[in-house]
């Protein structure tokens, strides 16, 4: 499972059932929000939240503001964590022992 911050709401990823929840700071939903295999990393870019969907080896792009899927992106085995550094988004691939950058 993990969190990720966009200024408004919290993100969870739910690797139970492949998708992501947002909250306000109060707990209340405000939608969840189907990705790929097993989610297991987020990260917030300025505009969009990032998933690391682990089993399906992608990463998918959601809006912020709606939910809405905005695309997934092939990356390496086994994806698990996702960092902005204000220009790319980079996801890590465990079992490949790679770094993707999308």
């Amino acid at each position: 499972c993990a969190l990720a911050f966009d200024g408004s709401y919290i993100w969870i990823a739910n690797a139970t059932d492949n998708t992501v929840t947002k909250l306000k700071s109060d707990g209340v939903s405000q939608g969840v929000f189907a990705v790929g295999g097993e989610p297991f990393g987020l990260a917030f870019d300025g505009s969009y939240i990032w998933v690391a969907n682990s089993t399906t080896a992608n990463a998918t792009k959601l809006r912020a503001s709606d939910g809405a899927s905005l695309g997934t992106f092939p990356v390496e085995n086994f994806p698990t964590s996702v960092a902005f550094d204000g220009a790319n988004v980079w996801v890590t691939n465990e079992t490949s022992n790679t770094v993707s950058k999308l």
